[in-house]
């Protein structure tokens, strides 16, 4: 029983974490201009810095780059 919770758990982490890194590729390269223009002068290296914090919470980031 615990052992097919923890298969469920980690399964869920999965995606979650594999379509936090689609997004992070998505966001870094067009996304982070249309919330901050100041990303637009940025060098990679400060995009692959913020590249772990977006795929960690890119549930938040979602909304705030698609509303319109």
């Amino acid at each position: 029983m615990l052992i097919s919770i923890i298969s469920i758990f980690l399964k869920i982490l999965a995606v979650y974490f594999g379509l936090g890194i689609l997004f992070g590729i998505y966001f870094l390269i067009k996304g982070a201009t249309q919330i901050d223009p100041l990303m637009k002068n940025s060098k990679w290296i400060v995009r692959l810095l913020l590249f772990p914090g977006v795929v960690a919470t890119w549930i938040c980031l979602v909304p705030k780059l698609f509303k319109k």
